[in-house]
C-alpha cells in the first residue's frame, strides 16, 4: 500500500520559480489516496474527546464532512463573508496582499462544545487561526487542529502554537 505522500502531486515552480505547489486533487481523485486521507485523519483523533468538526471553505469542507460523518459528530461550516443565509458572527484575517473575512452560524457552536477543526493545510495558519477565533467567540473550545499537510517553511504552526495541531504530512519548505 502506498503512503499518504506518494498521493500528493508536486509541481515545482508554481505558481511562481522556487514554489513548489503540493496538489491534493491527486490524492482527491484516487479512491484509495481519499479513502488513505480520510482514515490517517481519524486516527488522530481516537482518545480526542470531542462534539463536533468544523471546516472552513472551501477544502476543510472536503475533509471534514467525511471525518464527521464516520464518527458521527456534527459538521459546522466556515464560510468567506456573505455565503450563510442565517444570522453570523464574522472575524477577519491577513492574507499575503491584504484582508478576508470568514463566518459562521451564531448557532453554529453551543457554550463550552469542544471543537475539532480539520482542513486540507497549514501555510501561515492565519485562515485556521480564525477559524478557531470564531469557534471560540462563540464560547466553544478547540481541542484540536487537524490537517492533510502542513509548509513548514511557512511557520503556520507558531501562530497556531496555543492549540494541539496535528498534520498528516509535513513539507519542509514552502
Amino acid at each position: 500500500m502506498k503512503k499518504l505522500e506518494e498521493y500528493v502531486r508536486s509541481i515545482p515552480d508554481f505558481p511562481k520559480e522556487g514554489i513548489i505547489f503540493r496538489d491534493i486533487t491527486t490524492v482527491l481523485q484516487d479512491a484509495d489516496g481519499f479513502h488513505l486521507a480520510i482514515d490517517e485523519m481519524i486516527k488522530v483523533l481516537n482518545g480526542v474527546d470531542f462534539d463536533v468538526i468544523v471546516g472552513a471553505e472551501s477544502r476543510g469542507f472536503i475533509f471534514g464532512a467525511p471525518i464527521a460523518y464516520a464518527l458521527h459528530k456534527p459538521f459546522v461550516l466556515i464560510r468567506k463573508k456573505g455565503k450563510l443565509p442565517f444570522e453570523t458572527i464574522s472575524q477577519d484575517y491577513s492574507l499575503e496582499y491584504g484582508t478576508a473575512t470568514l463566518e459562521m452560524h451564531k448557532d453554529s457552536i453551543k457554550e463550552g462544545q469542544k471543537a475539532v477543526i480539520v482542513d486540507d493545510l497549514i501555510a501561515t495558519g492565519g485562515t485556521i487561526q480564525c477559524a478557531a477565533h470564531l469557534v471560540e467567540a462563540l464560547g466553544g473550545k478547540v481541542v484540536k487542529i487537524i490537517c492533510l499537510m502542513e509548509l513548514k517553511g511557512l511557520k503556520g504552526r507558531e501562530l497556531l502554537k496555543d492549540y494541539d495541531v496535528s498534520s498528516m504530512i509535513a513539507y519542509e519548505g514552502k
